[in-house]
């Protein structure tokens, strides 16, 4: 995949071989806003984690930069996420959207994020960058209403993990090599998980006046048995 590699200096066009794809599920630093999410999904049906962090394994091939996906039926969603992956030996931060089948997801947590396409923008910041302020870093996400694009998510990262301690906690199951790319977790939609035909994410670092962003299509396949 090929991405820009943004940083103090400059930007280069970095091509990067991601050999494995981990989702960090319910990997929220604030307990009561993590409380909120799972209520969230449990409305939908998803069973209470046994677990928090799980880490879900997903085919590397899922990731995509493209501006469109196409995914079953209308009841898949995406969700902004802080996006760290590891290359030549350094960690990077980007940001993706774990799109996930809602429907799916309800009798098979694992087998939902399988289902989906997961998109990212091209851009990464060096983890290096970031860390002493990593908990001023915002993450929003909008979706298309009929009424125009709605805020969807929105909220500090010091809601969820830092992605050091994330990955600290998934070494301690399995090793984080270069080519290993990770979605880092999420936070609660604003007025409920709901499916649009858009969306449009973006983490904001205040601290060195930067954004990355991007969006995304959904064109929806119909379900014919």
């Amino acid at each position: 995949m090929n991405f820009e590699i943004v940083t103090a200096a400059g930007t280069t066009e970095t091509e990067i071989e991601i050999a494995k794809l981990v989702i960090a599920g319910w990997a929220g630093r604030d307990k009561e806003k993590m409380e909120h999410h799972i209520q969230e999904l449990e409305a939908l049906g998803v069973a209470r984690p046994k677990t928090t962090p799980t880490f879900y394994r997903v085919s590397a091939a899922r990731l995509t930069t493209a501006p469109m996906i196409e995914e079953l039926g209308e009841k898949s969603s995406g969700e902004v996420e802080p996006l760290l992956i590891r290359h030549a030996g350094a960690l990077y931060i980007g940001l993706g959207s774990d799109h996930t089948d809602r429907e799916v997801e309800a009798y098979g947590v694992s087998v939902s994020k399988q289902m989906c396409a997961k998109p990212v923008a091209r851009q990464l910041w060096p983890l290096a960058e970031v860390a002493d302020h990593w908990d001023s870093l915002i993450l929003r996400s909008w979706i298309d209403t009929p009424a125009g694009p709605d805020l969807y998510q929105e909220g500090c990262v010091d809601a969820l993990l830092d992605p050091r301690d994330t990955l600290a906690r998934y070494e301690a199951e399995a090793r984080f090599g270069d080519g290993t790319a990770m979605l880092c977790g999420t936070m609660p939609a604003i007025g409920g998980i709901r499916y649009s035909g858009r969306f449009t994410a973006e983490i904001e670092d205040p601290v060195l006046g930067r954004k990355i962003g991007f969006s995304y299509d959904i064109e929806t396949l119909p379900i014919l048995g």
